[in-house]
C-alpha cells in the first residue's frame, strides 16, 4: 500500500536518525531539521481518501479536538474509547496518528514509542514506511542518550523492514555508543552482507567504519575486514591502512614486516615518511643496501622524504657507505651460495633490482633446502611472480604459503586479484 502525505509527514518528524560524522550521518542536531507537525486527522482523510468507518467517525473526531487543544490528559481516555469501537486498518492507524501527535507535543517519548508500535500495529503502511518512524525514534532517543531504546527501536526498524540497511548502521552506532564494539562491529558487517545479498555495493565509508571499529576494540576480525575493505575499493588510501592495522594488531617479524611494506609500495601506498623510514630499516637490517637505498631514493624523488631532516640525516650517511650488489655481483654469489637461505638472500636482491624473473629463479631453487622456511619461499616466489605478471604461478604459490605468513599471503593475492 502506498504511503500518505499524513504518514510522511510524520514519518519526517524526528529528523534525522544518528551515526557517526565518519559514516557521512546527520544527527538530528547537526541537521537543524525542524519538526513538522502531524497532519489532523480530518485533513489526512481528505487528502489521502482515508475514509474512517462509520461507527468510529464521532469517536475519532473526539481523540482529534483533545489533542487539537492539548488537553493531553484526557488523550488517553479519548484514545481508548475510539480504540472500542475502531473496526478497520484505517480506523486504527488515525487514532494512532493522533496518539503520534499529541506525544510529540507533550515531548513524550514513552507515548511516541507507544504510538509508534500502534501505527505498525494498524497494518495500514508499508513495512519500509514503519521502519522508518522506528528508525527516527531511535534516533530521538540515541540524542537523549538513551541507548537502550534506541537500540530496541533499531531492532524494530530491522525486523520490520529486514532490508532497512541504514537502521542496522544506526544500531551498530549505538553499540558503539555502549562502549560495545564487538557487537557494533557484528552488526555492521550484517549490513554489509545484506547489502551485498541484495546485490548492491556497500558505501566505502561503511567499510572504512567498520575497520576502524574493530581495529579501536582490537578484534581479531579486523584484518579480514581490512582486505575486504581493499577488494571493494582498492586505493592507496585503503592499502596503505588495511595493512598498517594488519601490522599494528600482528606485529610481524622484520621479514614481514618487509613483506607487507613491499605490497604498500606496490599498491602505492607508501605515502608518508614513517612508512619510507620503517621500509628503509627493515631493509637495510637483512643487509639488503640496494633495496634500501632504492627506497629513500624514490622517497626522496617523491618529495615525501627529506634527506636532510632528523628522520633521515643519518640514514643517508650510512646508506651511502654500505655496498651496494650489481647483477655481476649476484651472479658471482648464485654460484658460490652454498645453502638455500644464501639463495632465498640473493633472490630478495634481484627483487630490490627489478629482475623479478630472476628473483623466481632462485626462490624456487632456495625451496626445500635445509634451513629455508618453506612459507617464505612461496611468500616470496609469489611477491616475484605477481610483479613479473605470472598469475597463475603466483596464485599457487601464495596458496601454498601456511602459519603465520599465511595472512600476509592473503593481502598479496588480494593485490594479485586486483591486477588485469
Amino acid at each position: 500500500m502506498k504511503s500518505t502525505p499524513s504518514a510522511l509527514g510524520l514519518m519526517l518528524v524526528f529528523g534525522a536518525a544518528p551515526a557517526a560524522a565518519q559514516m557521512g550521518y546527520n544527527t538530528p542536531q547537526a541537521s537543524g531539521q525542524q519538526q513538522p507537525k502531524a497532519a489532523p486527522a480530518e485533513d489526512a482523510a481528505k487528502a489521502n481518501q482515508i475514509r474512517p468507518s462509520n461507527g468510529a467517525m464521532k469517536a475519532i473526531i473526539a481523540l482529534q479536538t483533545t489533542v487539537n487543544a492539548n488537553d493531553f490528559a484526557n488523550v488517553p481516555a479519548k484514545a481508548a474509547e475510539a480504540q472500542k469501537v475502531a473496526k478497520t486498518k484505517e480506523d486504527r492507524y488515525l487514532i494512532s496518528q493522533l496518539q503520534l501527535k499529541a506525544a510529540l507535543a507533550a515531548k513524550d517519548n514513552a507515548g511516541i514509542a507507544a504510538a509508534i508500535d500502534a501505527i505498525a500495529a494498524s497494518a495500514y503502511l508499508e513495512p519500509a514506511k514503519v521502519a522508518e518512524l522506528y528508525r527516527s525514534l531511535g534516533g530521538t532517543f540515541y540524542n537523549a542518550k538513551q541507548y537502550e531504546p534506541a537500540a530496541a527501536a533499531f531492532d524494530k526498524a530491522i525486523a520490520t523492514d529486514p532490508r532497512d540497511l541504514e537502521a542496522m548502521m544506526l544500531l551498530a552506532e549505538t553499540r558503539n555508543a555502549q562502549g560495545r564494539k564487538a557487537e557494533a562491529v557484528s552488526t555492521f558487517q550484517r549490513a554489509i552482507q545484506a547489502s551485498v545479498a541484495a546485490g548492491q555495493k556497500p558505501r566505502e565509508e561503511v567499510y572504512r567504519r567498520t575497520v576502524a571499529l574493530a581495529y579501536e576494540g582490537n578484534l581479531p576480525v579486523a584484518s579480514e575486514l581490512g582486505r575486504q575493505w581493499v577488494a571493494a575499493y582498492p586505493s592507496p588510501d585503503s592499502w596503505r591502512n588495511s595493512i598498517a592495522i594488519y601490522r599494528n594488531l600482528n606485529k610481524p617479524d622484520v621479514e614481514g614486516t618487509l613483506d607487507l611494506l613491499r605490497l604498500m609500495q606496490a599498491s602505492g601506498g607508501l605515502s608518508t615518511e614513517a612508512d619510507y623510514s620503517l621500509y628503509v630499516s627493515a631493509a637495510a637490517d637483512q643487509l639488503n643496501y640496494n633495496e634500501a637505498q632504492a627506497v629513500l631514493d624514490a622517497g626522496i624523488a617523491a618529495k615525501v622524504v627529506d634527506p636532510a631532516g632528523p628522520l633521515f640525516k643519518d640514514t643517508v650517511s650510512i646508506l651511502k657507505a654500505k655496498p651496494k650488489a650489481t647483477a655481476a655481483d649476484l651472479a658471482v654469489a648464485q654460484k658460490a651460495a652454498q645453502n638455500g637461505m644464501a639463495l632465498l638472500r640473493i633472490g630478495d636482491r634481484y627483487y630490490a633490482m627489478g629482475d623479478f624473473a630472476k628473483a623466481g629463479e632462485l626462490y624456487r631453487q632456495a625451496m626445500g633446502k635445509p634451513g629455508v622456511d618453506a612459507n617464505v619461499a612461496n611468500l616470496h616466489l609469489g611477491m616475484a611472480l605477481t610483479r613479473a605478471g605470472d598469475k597463475p604461478g603466483a596464485t599457487a604459490a601464495f596458496n601454498a604459503v601456511t602459519g603465520t605468513r599465511a595472512e600476509i599471503a592473503k593481502f598479496w593475492l588480494l593485490y594479485l586479484q586486483s591486477k588485469a
